[in-house]
């Protein structure tokens, strides 16, 4: 059997968790392979939302295996908040729920560590969440990282030792900071993360594998956030690409399967960092409100602008994507013309080719395309899909060469579309 992987093409806020639910009741088990609690997958069924940040989106199939791998950096506050507001909605998740002992976890000093880091590079900040994730990877990388695994050892002085280096750096940073109430409260979520299975991940995956089971892994952000790959240095702290998957869960690259790629019919980014098609006018404020763009967990405005396929073509190659998955069609429903970035003019050159940086000066070379000007929430199949629709649905596939085998026109998990007669993993 294979992992299938689905994850962002962009800079995240693709719609992951949605497409993760409506998926999940083709696979045995779901994971989560990187990321921490920055990132949040909204659900809506049945006229509910759910928030998730670090628990896989396969959580509200009953029976569903569900697995926080060891690529993951895990709060254990904002954990148990997600847990018990999860218990309250009538979702008993201590059963479903397997978390990595090697998944590092984010201490209070990280928090504070961030924000320092954050004051200390003044104009030139990042737009970091301030959840403490930078932090705890860099102590993952420099061998420095407190594990979750850790609680089953001498727990006490391995989290001071971690405790009293950061203290250290932080009166470097003259940085001015009380943790009191915060410890206080991180270790209580400490002992309520206890009674969850702590297991060897990679083990638990392979078994499942050679069992016969199916595996969906998660991503969290997208792919123009890669910690290598992305906008650098304005991206995330993890690989957010399909290679992340292996490292995230100790899965080996020939059991990777499908690659579902999922995008948006524009394009969005959070914080800080290079935007090629931002949208500066009224009809990047449209898209804004139509699209209600703001963050899950933050609640950050998104910046917004027209669809990038110079990006999405790098994104796709990267991630050796099969099937593309596009998200929040219905957004533009209501636009006279669609526009869609076909490449970069730089320094007076056309490039088509993402280069090292889009820092500099980067002008989008955009086509025109005429709007559809149709209300599609209430669709139900392709065969409803208006003429222009389908003509921007076939320009995005020639452009990007691989099939879009999913198209939601709704945030409820009932306005998803899947085209094409055939099985999608055949």
């Amino acid at each position: 059997m294979k992992v299938d992987v689905l994850l962002g093409l962009q800079w995240g806020d693709e719609g992951k968790g949605k497409v993760v639910d409506v998926l999940t009741p083709q696979y045995d088990a779901v994971a989560r392979f990187q990321g921490g609690p920055n990132a949040g997958h909204t659900l809506e069924f049945k006229g509910e939302k759910y928030v998730l940040r670090s628990i896989p989106s396969g959580i509200f199939q009953g029976g569903k295996v569900n697995i926080i791998g060891n690529g993951v950096v895990l709060d254990p506050v904002l954990f148990k908040e997600e847990a018990e507001a999860l218990a309250a909605s009538g979702h008993d998740i201590t059963k479903q729920l397997y978390i990595s002992k090697k998944a590092h976890l984010i201490l209070p000093t990280h928090r504070i560590l961030d924000a320092a880091y954050e004051a200390a590079k003044g104009a030139g900040k990042i737009g970091t969440t301030g959840k403490g994730i930078g932090p705890t990877y860099t102590d993952k990388v420099s061998r420095n990282g407190v594990r979750v695994g850790d609680l089953l050892r001498d727990f006490d002085s391995i989290y001071n030792a971690a405790k009293h280096r950061h203290e250290s750096i932080l009166k470097s940073l003259n940085y001015t900071y009380d943790i009191t109430e915060l410890e206080a409260k991180w270790f209580e979520a400490l002992e309520y993360l206890k009674q969850f299975k702590l297991i060897d991940s990679e083990h638990v995956i392979n078994h499942l594998l050679k069992e016969g089971k199916n595996v969906l892994a998660e991503g969290a952000q997208g792919t123009m956030l890669d910690v290598d790959f992305g906008s650098y240095p304005f991206v995330t702290s993890s690989n957010t690409i399909c290679a992340g998957c292996c490292t995230g869960l100790g899965v080996a690259p020939r059991h990777i399967g499908e690659v579902y790629g999922i995008f948006k019919a524009y394009c969005t980014r959070v914080g800080s960092g290079p935007f090629p098609t931002e949208l500066f006018d009224e009809t990047g404020d449209k898209i804004g409100q139509l699209g209600h763009e703001f963050g899950a967990v933050t609640g950050r405005k998104r910046r917004c602008g027209w669809i990038d396929l110079v990006a999405l073509r790098y994104a796709v190659m990267l991630n050796g994507v099969t099937q593309l998955i596009m998200m929040k069609s219905d957004v533009l429903d209501s636009f006279e013309t669609i526009k869609a970035c076909v490449a970069y003019k730089i320094n007076g050159e056309e490039v088509v080719d993402f280069p090292y940086s889009i820092e500099d000066e980067v002008e989008p070379v955009y086509v025109e395309l005429p709007g559809w000007q149709t209300d599609m929430t209430k669709m139900k199949s392709e065969d409803e899909f208006p003429e222009e629709f389908n003509a921007y649905l076939s320009f995005l596939e020639e452009e990007l060469g691989v099939p879009i085998k999913i198209v939601s026109v709704g945030p409820d998990r009932e306005q998803t579309i899947v085209r094409y007669t055939e099985d999608m993993n055949e």
